[in-house]
């Protein structure tokens, strides 16, 4: 650490502006994620081409926005973060507006590439950032924050799907388009948040106007690989992918079920976009995830892990259920999209069967967001600030080999099972069997569990060393 005086930190607003900038617009890469699937359908007839195909260009766009991330994650923890972030978001926003411009299928593959370059620096360098204002303490309570607004975003991208494209898919991303410039402004006026300056190992130091001035570098990489606790966190990403990356078949699921019972199918896309959208609504107890993992981490140090493990492994029946509990579903076919809104959200309390599904999702849902804020919080744990987001980028680089995983193989796997059984059964059985990855990620947390302890202590004592070199 070096003795030079830092930069102006801002008064409340700028800070709490700053914070609330980098927190909801982390969302965007997941409403970019969530856009396409529930136009797979009108994007095929629009192009000529099975909508399988579209399910492989998000499974590609999920791997390159990966390994996009780990080169801006590297830069970013050895340079200035907010410029990064503000190209990346210039660069995804282009690949939006060409997408809603594609004229063909090659169009539309190329633009939606390179809309996941620049959607891999939102993540990976806005964690960087993120972490650098959460003492260890509430990490957990908001990292959750950061995980439900990219859940939201999700979510967003479904719903804007699903009813802004139902007659136009084309609008859907030429909104995100303008929603991606006027975030690059929003970014403009976010102060430069400093580095470590959330550690109480550096607190001092960093009071007394020292520069955390420690960036990593290529000899830090087998020294990443090297601690365990970073391997189990990275490694579970490849399970839990595939069983969430194929989830953004659900609204398709629903849409079929709609069809099945004669709906037509612009009526059927968005009765597809809003289940879906509800049943995700469970993620929202990713804050009980989040406090959950902060109380049982300050009585072990093996907490967070454990939270993650059990809230995985339980989830698995409930998704189970869900798939295969039968909806019936009565709204009025070739109604504005408002009507058809208002019959599926009333027949939450009308029908029984709608009911039963909504809170089967809402726990899955709720168990499952465990995991989100506790892996986020441990691998701020377990690894310096300069590691910090090359770590979340390796993570979300297997995450994206998962996610493509998913939903890749899933789209094949629906069309294999079309032998043996008629849609929509095809996507429930397809669905049920991808969740059962989720039982090698939780097995994969509980030995996260065992790890933490010793790499949480190493990381402080190291910390400790560095300030009072200062």
């Amino acid at each position: 650490m070096t003795g030079s005086r830092m930069p102006r930190r801002g008064n409340t607003a700028h800070r709490l502006y700053s914070v609330v900038v980098f927190v909801v617009l982390a969302s965007l890469d997941n409403v970019a994620i969530g856009l396409v699937p529930p136009l797979y359908g009108p994007i095929s007839g629009a192009l000529g081409v099975p909508q399988r195909m579209l399910g492989l260009v998000t499974a590609v766009s999920f791997l390159v926005s990966a390994v996009a991330a780990v080169a801006w994650a590297y830069v970013g923890d050895r340079t200035n973060r907010k410029p990064l972030l503000m190209v990346g978001t210039l660069v995804w926003a282009a690949g939006s507006g060409g997408s809603a411009f594609a004229t063909g299928f090659p169009t539309f593959l190329a633009a939606q590439l390179v809309a996941a370059v620049g959607l891999g620096a939102v993540g990976s360098v806005g964690f960087s950032v993120v972490t650098d204002l959460i003492s260890p303490r509430r990490r957990g309570l908001v990292m959750s924050f950061w995980g439900l607004s990219q859940g939201v975003g999700t979510l967003a991208g479904t719903l804007t799907g699903g009813l802004l494209g139902a007659t136009d898919w084309r609008r859907p991303f030429l909104l995100l388009t303008v929603v991606g410039l006027a975030a690059t402004v929003a970014y403009l006026l976010t102060y430069d948040i400093r580095r470590g300056q959330s550690e109480p190992e550096l607190a001092g130091a960093i009071e007394a106007g020292v520069e955390y001035d420690y960036r990593i570098t290529r000899a830090d990489l087998p020294r990443i690989l090297g601690r365990r606790t970073n391997r189990w966190l990275i490694m579970q990403g490849l399970t839990a992918q595939a069983a969430f990356g194929s989830l953004v078949w659900l609204p398709v699921l629903f849409a079929e079920r709609a069809q099945g019972q004669g709906y037509s199918a612009a009526t059927a896309v968005v009765v597809g976009s809003v289940f879906a959208t509800l049943f995700q609504l469970g993620g929202v107890f990713s804050i009980v995830g989040g406090l959950a993992g902060d109380a049982l981490q300050r009585r072990t140090p093996r907490g967070r892990a454990l939270v993650a493990a059990v809230g995985i492994l339980a989830a698995l029946p409930f998704y189970l259920v869900l798939f295969f509990v039968p909806i019936r579903i009565d709204v009025p076919d070739g109604g504005g999209t408002g009507a058809v809104v208002g019959a599926v959200l009333a027949s939450v309390v009308t029908e029984p069967t709608v009911g039963l599904s909504l809170l089967t999702a809402l726990v899955a849902l709720a168990l499952t967001s465990a995991n989100s804020p506790n892996w986020f919080a441990l691998i701020a744990d377990v690894n310096p600030p300069e590691h910090r987001g090359t770590v979340y980028s390796l993570g979300n680089l297997v995450n994206g080999v998962g996610r493509a995983a998913g939903n890749g193989l899933v789209g094949a796997a629906f069309h294999a099972l079309r032998v043996a059984f008629p849609p929509p059964l095809n996507y429930a059985v397809g669905l049920a069997a991808f969740q059962l990855f989720f039982i090698p990620t939780g097995l994969m947390y509980w030995l996260a569990s065992r790890t933490s302890p010793r790499d949480i202590t190493a990381v402080r004592d190291l910390l400790h060393d560095r300030a009072a070199r200062r």
